[in-house]
């Protein structure tokens, strides 16, 4: 198994057991015992220091796994989102690497979308206002 194998099981495991309510409570645990502790030790810099240096290295951590996670999620869904493109009859299949466009391209093309969906708009609104002067068929008993 590869070394990014590897860290891509042990990051799933870990984000999905630090994703848990039993993490959750154990991290509670750990500052109320820091806060408990503080009178014992005076409240002193070395105390101050313990909580700031484990919260720092855990939290800089997270990042990592965190990131990694959503690196996956993200893929996956993308991935997703290509086979609905793909499958669709009239979808239009040039959509399929957008992630992979520069700044400039995105932007014409959600100018583009955004310009699609103002003419559908209007067009249902225009279909709205259409039906709502129309008078309603007489029924039969009328």
């Amino acid at each position: 198994m590869s070394l990014h194998a590897k860290f891509t099981v042990f990051a799933k495991a870990a984000s999905r057991w630090t994703g848990n309510a039993t993490a959750f409570g154990l991290a509670v645990l750990v500052i109320l015992a820091w806060l408990v502790s503080g009178p014992m030790f005076g409240f002193s810099d070395t105390w101050q220091l313990i909580i700031n240096t484990g919260t720092t290295i855990i939290t800089f951590l997270m990042v990592f796994l965190i990131q990694n996670t959503q690196n996956r999620d993200t893929e996956a869904m993308q991935i997703k989102l290509d086979e609905l493109i793909r499958a669709t009859r009239r979808a239009e299949n040039a959509l399929l690497d957008l992630e992979e466009m520069d700044q400039d391209e995105l932007d014409r093309m959600r100018k583009r979308y955004e310009d699609l969906a103002r003419v559908a708009r209007d067009h249902v609104e225009a279909r709205q206002r259409g039906s709502a002067t129309r008078k309603p068929p007489r029924d039969a008993s009328g």
